[in-house]
């Protein structure tokens, strides 16, 4: 038995996930019966993931801010202008896709218990709040602004502390650390029980509706990951960006897509940073702090489902019109995580700039839950592998100043 688990753990992660998709879609065509037998342990790794997240982030910023020695230099004002650049041009790219491809909806379901924000300036209001919540009430509810709002302070408030207590953060860190990579590790298993519940229970004809639409967002974050990024790491870093690209999609994104949690991939991104030999007084702030706020993928989902239920509508949409909504997915988006079931309830407040009401503004939110199982895995890849990108490309960028 030891031997097996050694051999197990000996093939790499990818493979291994790979071969959990291989085995949930074999007994989902072949015992669909055995549900709860099976998917449980899809709802456990989610789960784990879930409660391990939260105070990952807590800490890890915490440990970094504290030990971060004075003097030293860090490239935190390019990445957060990278992040925003992105995010932006994230959108923008959407929203062209969208008028290049009208796509029309068929609004017949419904989205229940879930309450959008009603403007841009309750968004703002519950941002706000979440930044100052209770502490344990954010790891608690994994709200993560409020959570890297106080892990900041503390941080801050910890550099004064003695070195003892910045070890006794940093042996806290890398237990927290390697837990998640423990569970990580359990990807192929929890991955088994995932893609054998889509299957079974739903199958892919929920899916073979929507597959316009779901061609359009994934099509767009591909041109993003592969086009538009690489296009911003060379014009900061003026070297082949590719390369680059391809490892943190390999070695980040595809993690990512499976998981499908920014903030339980950081371990993953940390690593890769590690082995990309980057700062890492650097990275140890911009890959938390990225899993937060850098939201490419919510900004195309936002942009794309938004003007798809304009087009449905016979909604003429003018450029005006579109810019707006390119900055409100931005700012959205960058905020995400802060605001209650993330992008997709932030669909009405963007569907409101069309004068769109509510009640059809949430059916589009069903359908994007829906098509959740591609959606959402692919904006998760976009939105982490980028974050080690963008922290790399600060890297080579005041690399090639110095030289």
């Amino acid at each position: 038995m030891k031997r097996l688990f050694e051999k197990w753990n000996s093939i790499n992660l990818v493979n291994r996930i790979i071969i959990g998709i291989i085995i949930g879609v074999i007994l989902a065509l072949t015992i669909p019966e055995a549900v709860s037998g099976i998917t449980i342990l899809g709802t456990l790794f989610v789960s784990a993931l879930k409660a391990v997240a939260p105070i990952l982030v807590f800490v890890l910023v915490i440990n970094a801010i504290a030990s971060h020695a004075g003097g030293k230099s860090t490239n935190m004002k390019m990445i957060l202008a990278l992040y925003g650049v992105a995010t932006f041009a994230a959108g923008f790219v959407a929203v062209i896709a969208s008028f290049i491809f009208p796509t029309v909806l068929t609004l017949k379901t419904e989205a229940q218990d879930v309450a959008p924000p009603s403007g841009i300036l309750e968004v703002f209001e519950t941002l706000l709040f979440n930044i100052v919540t209770n502490p344990v009430s954010a790891i608690m509810n994994a709200n993560y602004l409020g959570i890297l709002a106080w892990a900041v302070v503390l941080g801050i408030a910890l550099k004064a502390s003695n070195d003892s207590t910045k070890s006794v953060m940093a042996n806290f860190s890398d237990a927290i650390t390697k837990v998640v990579q423990w569970i990580i590790n359990l990807a192929p298993f929890g991955i088994l029980g995932i893609v054998f519940e889509a299957i079974s229970t739903t199958g892919l004809s929920a899916l073979g509706e929507y597959a316009r639409l779901i061609l359009i967002l994934v099509g767009t974050m591909f041109f993003v990951a592969l086009v538009v990024n690489p296009l911003i790491v060379y014009a900061v870093a003026r070297r082949n960006p590719y390369p680059l690209i391809f490892t943190s999609i390999k070695e980040s994104g595809i993690t990512a897509f499976f998981t499908r949690s920014s903030a339980a991939n950081i371990p993953v991104n940390m690593a890769l940073a590690e082995k990309l030999k980057l700062n890492k007084d650097t990275y140890a702030v911009s890959i938390p702090l990225g899993a937060t706020i850098n939201m490419g993928g919510a900004a195309i989902t936002i942009s794309v489902l938004t003007m798809a239920a304009a087009h449905t509508l016979g909604i003429e949409v003018d450029f005006l019109t579109a810019v707006i909504l390119m900055v409100m997915a931005a700012v959205s988006a960058a905020g995400a995580s802060g605001v209650a079931g993330g992008s997709l309830l932030l669909i009405p407040l963007a569907c409101s700039l069309f004068g769109i009401s509510d009640d059809i503004a949430m059916q589009v939110v069903a359908i994007g839950f829906i098509i959740g199982v591609i959606q959402d895995s692919c904006e998760t890849a976009l939105n982490s592998s980028t974050d080690i990108v963008f922290t790399a490309a600060a890297e080579y960028a005041k690399e090639r100043k110095q030289n």
